[in-house]
């Protein structure tokens, strides 16, 4: 299905199309910029639906694939392609667009053209990391996306510490991207000495058989990238404050999409390329992720900050999806990703939710609330909600996600799968004591008396997330029926690559070439001689 559509390219790109617009724009006239990046984000989440509906469930490969010579000499080309393992990610992307942009209606006063083209990159970056099929393709996305989100921290984020927070998340990001870089020109070298052809491709590279004592250093370098990101206890630290100082558009798109490119890059690169190190390193990833469900979970109950309660839980919540994923079961990839989805939708309503609650009283700390349900009745319905779904209760999206993933890692690692549970227990104490203070019992702060409840902008703002989130838990074969394919096939690809390595280990018929020391001071021109 090469180069039989377009599609992947204008979702990547129409948000480009749309800074180009905006660059000629009067800053002067601030509404106008919103509604034209409000047009663009539309367009790029209907073009993401044709992607939806012309997709073939039943096709575990990649689909609408396109391949295009890019850096030929080099062995790098253009190639898209997406499969049941991104499609949701990426329709994440295009459905959160809008919202984001009705979610800055009011909160971004200052600076409106600017932030709106940092937004714009931004999607450019987070979708091009889903599709991509090449590996430095990847990578020139994944580097894009830094640029935008630093500077929605650094730029609009809280006056107090924003800085401290962008630059924090900044080195964290960059520390672990040069070590994947360092990886990804290993496995480049390595692969075309094997073979003879110098290539980035991802496909290509998933059929190269990388020797057992390389995988663990290659593995290791993807892990901490993507563990980062994630991220996984204990390189959480910069989440937090990236998320307390960043505006409430940073945070909400910091949650619900590029927390998700790590996980995502363990399903799609580091999982499937060192398939042996993987399986080798999964009782100690497994147990990072253990730690970081119960750790995120009873830091978050001491918070009284809001925003900073919401921002803990997502290390909990998102250490059930890198159980589920490493326990390599059908039912906990399947959940694993469904939980990234989930996440994305519970945890980015919740982060609308106090910035709501933000634009009213300027403060997060929940000492200053009390009662809010009496005077603002629609924002509790919302926000309960949500908050239920973020626990996971039967009927919404959380219960489903992370049901699966229990079941899955149930079978492959029990005890962690025992410990793991408590955290769905430990999440109920920590946001029904937070709602229960913040919405319930008088008012005794005379200045919650007169707040005003939701208007049409905000209702309009969170009435589609609900809408997936009740969808999702009643009914997520919708979204489970087209992943499941790809999702064996990613489970199978494992298993057969991970035998063929031991199976030439074993026989001694290994004949890819193995350095102890790795030289990668190797010249273009050494590589074009080798041809």
């Amino acid at each position: 299905m090469e180069n039989v559509s377009c599609y992947l390219s204008l979702i990547t790109f129409v948000p480009l199309l749309g800074v180009l617009v905006v660059l000629f724009i009067n800053r002067e006239c601030p509404e106008t910029l919103r509604w034209v990046t409000l047009v663009c984000m539309l367009i790029d989440f209907v073009l993401s639906l044709f992607v939806y509906f012309g997709f073939d469930p039943s096709i575990p490969s990649m689909q609408f694939v396109e391949n295009h010579s890019w850096i030929q000499e080099w062995g790098i080309s253009y190639k898209l392609g997406i499969d049941g393992i991104s499609l949701f990610l990426v329709l994440l992307a295009t459905f959160l667009g809008p919202i984001l942009v009705l979610a800055s209606w009011k909160d971004i006063i200052h600076r409106v053209k600017e932030f709106m083209i940092c937004l714009l990159f931004l999607q450019v970056g987070m979708i091009g990391v889903f599709v991509s099929l090449d590996l430095f393709l990847f990578y020139v996305f994944w580097e894009i996306m830094l640029i935008p989100m630093y500077l929605l921290i650094g730029v609009w984020g809280n006056p107090a510490r924003k800085l401290y927070a962008a630059i924090k998340f900044v080195l964290y990001t960059i520390v672990g991207s040069l070590l994947m870089l360092v990886a990804i020109l290993v496995l480049y070298f390595m692969a075309g000495k094997s073979s003879g052809v110098y290539t980035f491709d991802l496909l290509k590279l998933y059929e190269f058989a990388v020797p057992i004592q390389a995988q663990f250093w290659l593995f290791l370098a993807f892990f901490l990238a993507f563990a980062i990101k994630v991220p996984m206890f204990p390189f959480h630290t910069w989440l937090p404050d990236a998320h307390t100082e960043a505006p409430t558009v940073g945070s909400v798109v910091l949650a619900a999409v590029l927390l998700k490119m790590g996980t995502y890059g363990f399903i799609r690169f580091a999982i499937p390329l060192f398939p042996n190190a993987a399986v080798d390193a999964a009782w100690w990833v497994c147990l990072l992720a253990v730690i970081g469900i119960i750790y995120g979970a009873w830091v978050a109950m001491v918070q009284v900050d809001v925003k900073r309660l919401v921002a803990f839980s997502s290390v909990s919540h998102l250490g059930f999806v890198m159980l589920g994923m490493f326990a390599l079961t059908s039912q906990g990839v399947e959940g694993s990703i469904l939980q990234m989805i989930n996440h994305g939708l519970s945890t980015g309503a919740l982060f609308l939710i106090v910035g709501m609650i933000y634009e009213r009283r300027h403060t997060r700390l929940i000492a200053e609330f009390g009662g809010l349900s009496k005077v603002m009745p629609i924002f509790a319905v919302f926000f309960m909600v949500f908050t239920l779904s973020s626990i996971g209760l039967p009927g919404l999206n959380g219960f489903i996600g992370e049901f699966l993933i229990l079941l899955g890692s149930f079978k492959v690692f029990t005890w962690y799968t025992v410990f793991a549970a408590s955290g769905v227990i430990f999440a109920a104490v920590y946001m029904l004591w937070m709602f229960q203070r913040v919405m319930f019992g008088e008012i005794t702060n005379p200045k919650n008396l007169n707040l005003k409840d939701l208007d049409v902008r905000e209702i309009a703002v969170l009435v589609p997330i609900l809408i997936f989130v009740v969808w999702i838990g009643i009914y997520p074969n919708t979204f489970l029926r087209p992943m499941e394919p790809s999702v064996k096939n990613f489970i199978q690809h494992v298993e057969k690559k991970r035998a063929k390595i031991i199976a030439l280990e074993d026989e001694g018929k290994q004949t890819l070439p193995y350095v102890d020391k790795i030289s990668l001071v190797s010249s273009v021109t050494e590589v074009r001689a080798e041809r």
